[in-house]
């Protein structure tokens, strides 16, 4: 078996069913919820959103709120500051632009603020099924580790090589193994590499 089939056949042993964590029951929802996700955990977005999504139901609702209240409404996740404004005048760019709906082309997704090239992969990969790899801090710690990008690659960088040594109908799939993979066993501090069937191929702990 070559390293990289190792690699995804691991993935799926242990994580099957790894799928966004983010809470989410539409295209806005997704979109606004990894768009609050920077710097900060699944799980305080998911505590946040609960409420968040009862009060604003559409890109009309974010865009006529007012900013004050909409900080003090995201005020226990990081930049929450910058994230409402952001959110704000995605919502109104979504009305002028889009007929309030979430675009399905990288392009379109990139051209709202807030939305980098992150952003618009989940949305795209989770949502549109359209095959995509996100990179985050646990896809790139991973890739790295693994041996699949070099400890120096940039984000862009890690995310290209993924995609040539990747089968594409795998991508999404594998990218969401990769998150669990990073955030429930090969974690930045203290990775469980005892029990680990891919040590032998690790970098760690020089990465």
């Amino acid at each position: 078996m070559g390293r990289v089939n190792e690699i995804i056949s691991v993935f799926g042993e242990m994580f099957p069913n790894a799928e966004c964590e983010l809470n989410h029951t539409n295209s806005l929802e997704l979109l606004v919820a990894v768009m609050l996700s920077a710097q900060t955990t699944d799980k305080s977005v998911n505590i946040l959103t609960k409420n968040l999504f009862n009060k604003y139901k559409t890109p009309k609702d974010y865009a006529n709120a007012d900013l004050l209240e909409l900080q003090n409404d995201l005020r226990r996740i990081g930049l929450y500051k910058n994230k409402a404004k952001n959110v704000k005048t995605m919502a109104k760019l979504l009305i002028a632009n889009f007929d309030s709906k979430v675009p399905s082309s990288q392009v379109e997704l990139e051209s709202l603020p807030g939305v980098g090239r992150k952003t618009a992969n989940v949305v795209l990969s989770v949502w549109y099924n359209v095959p995509r790899i996100a990179v985050d801090t646990h896809v790139g710690r991973v890739s790295k580790r693994l041996k699949l990008a070099y400890k120096n690659d940039s984000v862009l960088k890690v995310e290209e090589k993924l995609m040539r040594k990747l089968p594409k109908n795998k991508w999404s799939e594998t990218h969401h193994q990769m998150i669990f993979f990073g955030r429930y066993h090969c974690t930045a501090r203290k990775p469980h590499c005892d029990e680990c069937k891919l040590k032998e191929l690790c970098r760690y702990p020089n990465i």
